[in-house]
């Protein structure tokens, strides 16, 4: 009975004793996040034909026109005055050198439609 008191008693104070480096081990492991490598961009875009520009402060880009260029091609109409209207939007987009030789050194490939940053839609109606 003395033999299984002292192997309790070993084992309870060994157990007490963890060290700092074994509790880590024991602790979840925190998923590190990630940074999005693709760049949220704010500048004023327009579309004319088969073919669009996105400019901002210190940059402008051609723009791939793909499925999400015309999404946004067709988001941005209530928000234009005018066919050759330029509308300030927010996107998430890839920047690649242009197939094109004519044009802009860079094209921007649009993968994602924040938001508009107009706020007024022009009115069909004709207000007095």
């Amino acid at each position: 009975m003395k033999k299984f008191l002292l192997i309790l008693v070993i084992m309870i104070s060994a157990a007490a004793c963890q060290d700092e480096s074994r509790q880590e081990l024991m602790e979840p492991v925190k998923a590190e996040k990630e940074q999005d490598s693709i760049p949220t961009l704010t500048g004023e875009i327009i579309f004319v034909g088969d073919a669009a520009v996105f400019r901002g402060d210190s940059f402008v880009y051609g723009v791939t026109v793909d499925s999400m260029a015309q999404a946004l091609s067709e988001k941005i109409k209530p928000y234009q005055k005018e066919d050759f209207d330029m509308v300030s939007v927010k996107i998430k987009g890839k920047i690649v050198p242009s197939s094109n030789q004519e044009g802009w050194e860079e094209d921007i490939e649009i993968r994602e439609i924040i938001e508009i940053l107009e706020t007024e839609k022009v009115s069909d109606s004709i207000e007095e």
